[in-house]
């Protein structure tokens, strides 16, 4: 099956590591045009600058950088049509610990950054001939809820009801929007977590049918899939890419 993707202009945050980075790949091999957004001067400097590619070093959480993109884009003559909002933080921490301005933080990075870039995304968007598209970044905490990851979860849950009331709304402005929820996936923070004896990597392995924790690759095959015409009728899912973890 031949991927209906050319000629979108898409816009990825977080694109500097991770989920994230593989997915700018990916979209990189296609006749696309893309935006992309990474916090970290390191990532930035990493990324091979290209001809359809206009990459941005900035925080996510301050509407300066949401604002230098989209008026990047109309300099540039191009009207945004998918956004992937990828970017967000981790934070693990006891209750008894978590603080109200470690709740605020995380809510910036990782809800209220999704919020504002697809305020901007929706207002500057204008329907041609396909439906623009929405891919969140979620994760199967946001339903599950892990220990010591409230605040975490509190976000990603967040997110789930986030896509699901856009997806009711936003059709008539020829918008869809889904949700990908990662299980345990060999992005940037595998390292530290098959080392960290606490986290129980092994107990992980064992409660995952497939008996492996995904790549990188899993999530930006769906995202890629989400974002293309392939995908028309597929609209305001949460769509678990975990091994089965979910199912057991």
């Amino acid at each position: 099956m031949k991927l209906k993707l050319d000629n979108k202009i898409i816009l990825i945050t977080g694109a500097g590591k991770g989920i994230g980075r593989e997915i700018l790949n990916k979209l990189l091999k296609e006749k696309n045009v893309i935006y992309a957004v990474t916090r970290s001067i390191k990532d930035f400097k990493k990324i091979k600058k290209r001809k359809n590619l206009f990459l941005l070093h900035g925080d996510i959480t301050k509407k300066e950088i949401i604002y230098k993109i989209f008026d990047l884009a109309k300099k540039n003559k191009h009207i945004i049509n998918c956004l992937v909002n990828n970017a967000g933080i981790r934070q693990r921490k006891s209750f008894d610990l978590l603080t109200e301005s470690d709740l605020k933080l995380i809510f910036e990075n990782n809800f209220f950054s999704i919020f504002n870039f697809t305020k901007e995304f929706v207002k500057q968007f204008k329907f041609k001939k396909n439906f623009g598209s929405i891919v969140n970044i979620s994760s199967i905490v946001g339903e599950l809820g892990f220990k010591e990851l409230s605040g975490y979860a509190a976000t990603k849950s967040a997110i789930n009801g986030f896509t699901k009331s856009l997806s009711d709304e936003l059709p008539r402005k020829k918008i869809r929007v889904n949700s990908i929820a990662p299980g345990f996936i060999k992005s940037s923070y595998y390292n530290n977590f098959k080392k960290n004896k606490k986290l129980l990597y092994k107990w992980t392995l064992s409660r995952i049918p497939l008996g492996k924790w995904g790549e990188n690759i899993d999530i930006a095959d769906l995202t890629i899939f989400l974002l293309s015409e392939n995908s028309k009728y597929i609209n305001g899912q949460i769509l678990k890419v975990d091994g089965g973890w979910t199912s057991t």
